[in-house]
């Protein structure tokens, strides 16, 4: 019976929907801050540490722990997915396109999508401590995911190195 198609029927396709949903097997239930895996620096173009948790099994979403030294910042980059920091420790500002918002422990700060952003560390003398989520495995899943870096640039030169019909 074809879930789509031209031999689709809603009987058919009702048939296949149960009532009831197996609990997932899926594990680890808990990744260990000490399980971490931290990203190459070659591949993070700026002085952020990102460690991911890589061996829980979300199927949608990543998750990093991000660290960003004292008077320091992330790249300016956009991507297709969605983000949400939520600030674990300290306090700093966030560009995002145009806007410029300030954030400290407690926080979230969301980045939309194709949004050119770069996060800062206001302190001189203490990191930032981020929890990161993102629902990059999603777009990638569907083959929509993209992101751009243009390293510790400022939003006006990344938008005259990837013009918008980069799209």
């Amino acid at each position: 019976m074809p879930s789509s198609g031209p031999d689709f029927t809603m009987p058919d396709f009702l048939a296949t929907v149960s009532d009831t949903v197996p609990a997932s097997t899926l594990r680890p239930l808990v990744v260990r801050a000490s399980e971490l895996e931290p990203l190459p620096a070659d591949q993070i173009h700026n002085p952020t540490q990102l460690s991911i948790a890589g061996r829980l099994p979300t199927t949608t979403f990543e998750i990093f722990r991000q660290t960003i030294p004292a008077g320091m910042s992330s790249d300016m980059q956009r991507h297709h997915h969605e983000t949400v920091h939520y600030v674990i420790s300290g306090s700093g500002h966030s560009e995002v396109e145009d806007e410029v918002v300030h954030w400290s422990t407690g926080d979230f700060v969301y980045t939309p999508p194709w949004t050119w952003h770069r996060h800062y560390n206001d302190s001189g003398t203490e990191p930032v401590e981020f929890l990161t989520i993102e629902n990059s495995r999603l777009l990638n899943l569907l083959g929509a995911g993209r992101r751009q870096s243009a390293g510790l640039s400022t939003i006006d030169e990344a938008r005259a190195r990837f013009p918008q019909e980069d799209l």
